[in-house]
């Protein structure tokens, strides 16, 4: 198999033997020497080859295909001019860092057809990220090793007065043959100024891993790659991804969550770690050679207690990398306490489903104990919104949840990589789904109330059988995490949103995605899907608002306002409405018609995670990081009521199709079931 490169081409597969493109006409081999056989990667900068180089004994190689002009057609000649200009400064500069065992060799750099290319060495080896997934969270003596491997890197990257700009797990790579870590994807690094050492411009980098001033003004100095390099070590000893580990009332929450595994490390590795990931510029280490005073310094081996983080003290000594002192081993992960002998409520039940079995092709998963659920407080004297039943979920902190129509099933998604499923006819915790190898983000339930789907930080979605507990499929389409789910209200597909910036639309008894939705954004937080299965709407970490047009695949409007992260969408029943809520603590409303703002709705201290409406009520509830869920008269935009009980952020809300409940999953590991009552 052979690939074309003309970005414009609709396919672009072609047999071994053609020379030119079947589809467009476009010649195959780059240079008349490359041969590209297989895409590795695609983004807004350009695409991302594996080859064969004709020339080099076929060996394997890397094109990596830089779109100059964006979009292209805004570009002006002066412009076009001066990114050629630069590019060809900065393969210069990146000729030289291959010089480094640790980074890949550049071969070659040029520009053809009004397209630049990279040519570089081919690893054969698996990325961090790959690696943490397949064999879990990293020891501690793992994160020495990849510092001890990587801070010399970054020594040497800095002495040549370039940035990388985008150290992740995903850009470190270690090679098969050797073990040897290779730091990659210098595409978007800058040559640093002599004066400042930093370069402001373009911002470049990823979410979760760059630091503030690098995506707000495109500012980098060596620190901010210490930042990053100390976020990949973060996500790869906790095994959760970063937005998971931060907490807006009291940052970074990484100790406290290796606790809940009943994991350890040493003072001094936690130390260095906290400063490295300091919000502050100058709270950071300045330098690698900071970093390595502080490794040398004498140890006094303690290991970590339950306090809040604190900043690394300086201390002085050799500045030679060596590998970190080996410390005491771990704990061994304890497991779950069992539940408690007190008998589960019962609830009067409501309408039943039919309980039809899907077809099933793994074991039911067992039963977990778990904690009743807590007795309902009596009825409220005033007209409004009170918690009838708390639900714990005592072995994780809930991320996600769902209630399916008739209210008979209540689902939560857990950081512990499971999903609890309770029966709320009976009070008891029917299944814990356990088969997801890392967080789960999103849950949602069939219409039919048979089907859940769980989508999870292991890039998969899992279809189970919601009576049986049964796993029925799983889909794994996508190259990066599921954040989210919603089903067709007719039922006839289900959408996921993913990390990888795409949307996939899944038809029944199908286990390829049918069609993908693109856009040129941030990863994918939320998805909605309007009742009628006309508009879907998306918000992601670019702060935008995607709508789309399901029925012609096509981008309709994308809606900007916010100033923060686009953390949850909601569409009103009526199709007429979509509420978004964002990481600038605010709620907007927008016309679904039109794309036009309404109205912002302030209110929350921290984050809004979540959004749903509320049918037949002409409200909308929100759940946020201020522990708190507010309940908003959308024939004003006012508050009506305050929910309070959650002591943890609200990451997920949830109401019945009936108006009658509301669910909300929270960082306290407990889901709230809120009735109405008049």
């Amino acid at each position: 198999m052979i690939f074309c490169l003309n970005p414009n081409c609709s396919h672009t597969r072609n047999p071994d033997d053609a020379t030119h493109c079947l589809s467009c006409g476009s010649r195959l081999k780059l240079r008349g020497r490359y041969r590209p056989t297989k895409p590795l990667a695609q983004g807004g900068f350009g695409r991302t080859y594996l080859a064969i180089d004709e020339d080099r004994l076929n060996t394997f190689c890397v094109i990596k295909q830089l779109l100059p002009d964006g979009a292209g057609s805004e570009a002006t000649p002066s412009t076009h001019n001066k990114t050629i200009e630069l590019f060809y400064q900065e393969a210069t500069q990146l000729s030289k860092l291959g010089e480094h065992p640790n980074i890949p060799t550049l071969f070659a750099f040029f520009e053809e057809e009004s397209r630049l290319y990279l040519v570089q060495e081919y690893i054969d080896g698996q990325t961090l990220w790959h690696e943490m997934e397949r064999e879990g969270a990293f020891s501690e003596s793992k994160i020495k090793q990849v510092l001890a491997q990587l801070l010399p890197v970054l020594r040497f990257v800095h002495q040549h007065h370039v940035i990388h700009r985008d150290i992740t797990p995903v850009n470190i790579l270690r090679r098969q043959k050797d073990g040897r870590l290779m730091l990659i994807d210098f595409g978007v690094s800058k040559q640093l100024t002599r004066d400042a050492m930093s370069v402001p411009g373009t911002k470049v980098g990823t979410v979760g891993y760059a630091p503030l001033e690098q995506l707000r003004s495109g500012q980098a100095y060596p620190a901010s790659d210490i930042y990053s390099l100390g976020v990949t070590c973060i996500q790869l000893l906790t095994g959760s991804r970063p937005d998971t580990l931060f907490d807006p009332l009291h940052g970074w929450r990484w100790r406290e969550y290796l606790m809940t595994q009943h994991r350890s490390v040493s003072d001094r590795l936690a130390r260095i770690l906290d400063k490295m990931i300091q919000e502050r510029v100058v709270d950071r280490y300045q330098s690698v050679d900071e970093i390595v005073r502080e490794v040398k310094a004498p140890s006094s081996r303690q290991t970590m207690r339950r306090r809040s983080p604190q900043k690394a003290v300086n201390a002085t000594s050799p500045t030679t990398i060596d590998p970190m002192p080996e410390t005491e081993k771990e704990l061994r992960s304890a497991k779950p306490t069992s539940s408690s002998s007190q008998p589960r409520r019962s609830i009067s039940p409501p309408p039943r489903h039919s309980t039809r079995p899907l077809a099933s092709t793994s074991p039911t998963t067992p039963k977990a104990a778990v904690a009743p659920i807590s007795h309902a407080p009596p009825l409220p004297k005033t007209r409004g919104w009170y918690c009838a039943y708390t639900l714990p979920a005592p072995t994780s902190l809930v991320t996600s949840v769902a209630i399916s129509e008739g209210e008979h099933w209540v689902a939560g998604g857990c950081l512990d990589n499971t999903v609890l499923v309770w029966n709320l006819s009976t009070g008891k915790l029917e299944h814990t789904l356990s088969q997801h190898r890392r967080p789960v983000n999103a849950v949602a339930i069939s219409p039919d109330g048979m089907v859940l789907a769980s989508g999870s930080d292991d890039a998969t979605v899992k279809l189970w059988n919601l009576p049986t507990g049964q796993l029925v499929e799983t889909l794994s389409s996508h190259l990066r995490g599921v954040t989210s789910l919603d089903f067709a209200k007719d039922g006839a597909f289900l959408l996921s949103g993913s990390k990888d910036r795409t949307i996939q639309l899944w038809e029944p008894k199908q286990t390829e995605a049918s069609a993908t939705l693109t856009a040129r954004s941030g990863s994918i937080k939320s998805i909605a899907l309007s009742r009628d299965g006309r508009w879907l709407a998306s918000g992601g970490l670019d702060n935008k608002i995607h709508l789309w047009n399901v029925p012609d695949r096509s981008l309709v409007h994308t809606l900007s306002g916010h100033l923060n992260s686009v953390l949850a969408v909601a569409i009103s029943p009526d199709g007429r409405q979509l509420a978004s809520g964002s990481k600038d603590r605010t709620i907007k409303l927008w016309d679904l018609e039109n794309g036009v703002e309404l109205q912002t709705l302030t209110s929350h201290l921290w984050d809004v995670n979540a959004v749903a409406y509320v049918p037949k009520r002409n409200l909308l509830v929100s759940g946020s990081s201020d522990k708190t869920l507010k309940v908003w008269n959308l024939s004003d935009g006012r508050v009506t009521q305050t929910l309070s009980g959650h002591i943890g952020a609200v990451h997920g809300v949830a109401a019945s199709s009936n108006g009658q409940t509301i669910v909300s999953g929270s960082w306290d590991k407990t889901i709230k079931v809120w009735h109405w009552h008049e």
